[in-house]
């Protein structure tokens, strides 16, 4: 639980703590100290009225009008003194706390926490044996109150000034060490995502300045050995397309007037047989059909190899033809399409890769999805080419995301700088590639 809060939490939360720990041992301490120190402050005045009353006893008992000697003391007596007389028909002596009076502010509660000590001091006065009053001590502890009152608001002040002085310490240590800790987090995140151009700003500690130095050298070391992959994916696709033209022009060179030649000679046995040699004119019809699917199989495989009419028709146009003949080999798959005409201003590796990212997909759509509809967007968005094939079939298999096909797809699309993924919602199947425009437009064009 500990480890989830933040780093400020974890910090500031001690410091609460304190605060409210001091805040009750200064209240712990003053509830304790009180009553001592009261009774300590008025013990001087207790014994005065326990010698007044002695002397006032002495004097009512020498003279010979005792009741004139007593109003006589009662009216020498200063109202405000805490030493005063109290006849006994005015009744028991009211308790400290009671005789709290103008507390100038001061909380009820907190009068009520304190232990105030029955300082109260009663002497009887006596006229002829009989007891007619007391010599009540009785201080007022209104002052004394106030005054624990206001220790404890200063004590709780400095508690708090020095908590909020310390908190705002800790707080711009905490933003010091933390923004730089931030930046190195995020640093490492579009290391992660492959962005290696933006270096971590140095700040803070040492410490963590070494570490955002070491993360930026990471990042320079992982931006050449990324560019030196992509150059070497580069390479590859260029040799893989050289190959490809290679072997297309020795398929269409070598094999197609073979092809064809076979295909003339079947005709001539038909019309040879014309005249009555049945069998043989059958077996030319068969030999004649062969052929000629040899020869449709044969194009399928110069057309995947190298879709030579790119350069002459441009990238929109041979985009719609595929998938025409999509929709020609397949009739029961309803496949719509939103293709972009800026499609033919591309050129180069980059049409090239388009063009094979969606015969790719489809073809898989049309051998393994057993879909009933599919869709094929091909646009330009400023700088970034955006396609996405998408299709109602049963998906793909769970441990199986690329196949062959995507996957030397997926290197095509990784030495242009591009990014392919495959995913699965709403019970359609997406392929979604993204391609920069301008990057690859100063690519050089293989073959």
């Amino acid at each position: 639980m500990w480890q989830r809060l933040s780093f400020r939490t974890q910090l500031f939360l001690p410091l609460g703590v304190m605060f409210i720990t001091a805040l009750i041992m200064g209240g712990v301490l003053l509830y304790a100290f009180t009553t001592g120190q009261l009774a300590d402050e008025n013990e001087p005045g207790r014994r005065s009225a326990v010698v007044i009353a002695a002397a006032l006893n002495n004097a009512l008992r020498a003279s010979d009008n005792p009741q004139r000697t007593l109003d006589a003391f009662v009216q020498s007596l200063d109202p405000s003194s805490d030493i005063q007389f109290r006849p006994v028909e005015a009744g028991p002596a009211p308790s400290p706390k009671d005789a709290l009076h103008d507390l100038h502010g001061i909380p009820q509660r907190f009068v009520e926490l304190l232990t105030i000590p029955d300082i109260n001091t009663t002497s009887p006065v006596l006229i002829d044996g009989k007891r007619v009053g007391d010599i009540l001590f009785q201080p007022d502890l209104t002052a004394d109150v106030f005054e624990k009152w206001v220790a404890f608001l200063a004590l709780a002040s400095f508690i708090a000034l020095l908590t909020g002085l310390t908190g705002i310490i800790a707080y711009m240590f905490a933003g010091s060490a933390l923004r730089p800790l931030q930046n190195l987090g995020e640093g490492l995140t579009r290391m992660r995502r492959g962005d290696y151009a933006k270096p971590i700003p140095l700040e803070g500690p040492p410490e963590i300045r070494q570490g955002c130095e070491e993360a930026n050298a990471l990042a320079r070391t992982l931006a050449q050995f990324s560019q030196d992959n992509r150059e070497l994916l580069h390479r590859l696709v260029s040799l893989q397309d050289d190959e490809r033209r290679d072997l297309a022009r020795e398929l269409h060179d070598e094999l197609g007037p073979l092809l064809f030649s076979i295909r003339a000679g079947a005709i001539a046995l038909i019309e040879a047989a014309q005249d009555g040699a049945g069998n043989l004119g059958s077996s030319a019809q068969d030999v004649l059909q062969s052929v000629e699917t040899l020869q449709q199989t044969n194009r399928r495989i110069l057309d995947r190899l190298r879709p030579l009419y790119i350069e002459d028709l441009g990238l929109e146009t041979s985009v719609q033809t595929l998938l025409q003949n999509f929709r020609k080999q397949a009739p029961h798959l309803a496949l719509t399409a939103t293709i972009d005409r800026a499609l033919n201003q591309i050129e180069g590796p980059l049409a090239q890769t388009v063009y094979r990212v969606i015969q790719e997909a489809l073809t898989n759509v049309l051998r393994h999805a057993k879909a009933n509809n599919a869709y094929v967007q091909a646009t330009i968005a400023g700088d970034v080419l955006a396609i996405e094939i998408s299709d109602d079939g049963r998906g793909f298999p769970a441990d199986n995301v690329f196949g062959r096909g995507l996957t030397g797809m997926h290197e095509r699309v990784r030495a242009l700088s591009g990014s392919l993924s495959l995913l699965r919602a709403d019970e359609r199947t997406y392929v979604r590639c993204r391609l920069p425009v301008g990057a690859t437009r100063e690519a050089p064009a293989s073959g």
